[in-house]
């Protein structure tokens, strides 16, 4: 079981006033619409993201940023969640906007297959995301370039094995592609586009079709 907890409180506000919400509260919605994101499901990463954001007067997430994160690619999705509750908030009429609101955001992996992970290990691919950041930009650079005719071709098979050894292979990116089908689901059009777009940029053509068909 995949879960998935909320905390949510405006940040530096010690009065009682109205707060915005959103219909079924945070927990609900965000628990409905959550990809808990590939590396960390399959390396058991859990813990709390906080996010940090603003609504205006409809309701609307116009600022939204990581105040606190793990590292992985859970921030992104704590990230993603926040903005895709726009337009789903009911805020009250003394509303300050300006006023930034906090969601701490718990990811939790209960009875996922990892109450035997060694913490170190876990530990350990917290850092190795961390690090592999850079290598994957690396390669993305690389493929865009060959795009744009610009790469070196000689260089390819460096890439290729530098794939094979982060473990980005076409099961990895299927699963990707799935991920993305699941977003299109949720109306969250660009975070679908994003996942096709990686997969596409890490030298694969399994998600040409899904851009051709929902990101041109």
């Amino acid at each position: 079981m995949i879960k998935i907890l909320f905390a949510f409180f405006l940040c530096f506000t010690f009065t009682l006033k109205a707060q915005p919400i959103i219909k079924g509260g945070l927990e609900n919605f965000a628990t409905s619409n959550s990809v808990y994101p590939r590396y960390s499901l399959s390396n058991c990463i859990e813990g709390t993201v906080t996010i940090s954001f603003k609504l205006n007067s409809a309701g609307e997430v116009y600022y939204s940023k990581i105040s606190s994160g793990i590292g992985t690619d859970l921030d992104d999705e704590a990230l993603r969640l926040i903005r895709l509750s726009s337009g789903k908030w009911t805020v009250p009429k003394n509303h300050d906007s300006a006023v930034s609101l906090i969601a701490p955001i718990k990811f939790s992996l209960a009875t996922y297959n990892c109450r035997d992970r060694n913490p170190q290990d876990i530990q350990r691919a917290i850092t190795a995301y961390k690090a592999n950041e850079e290598l994957v930009n690396s390669i993305q650079n690389f493929y865009r370039n060959k795009e744009k005719g610009t790469a070196i071709e000689a260089e390819e098979p460096r890439f290729v094995a530098l794939k094979k050894e982060l473990g980005y292979d076409d099961e990895y990116f299927r699963a990707r592609i799935k991920d993305g089908l699941k977003k299109l689901k949720q109306k969250d059009k660009q975070g679908a586009c994003e996942d096709f777009l990686f997969v596409k940029h890490m030298g694969s053509d399994l998600a040409d079709e899904m851009l051709e068909k929902y990101c041109r």
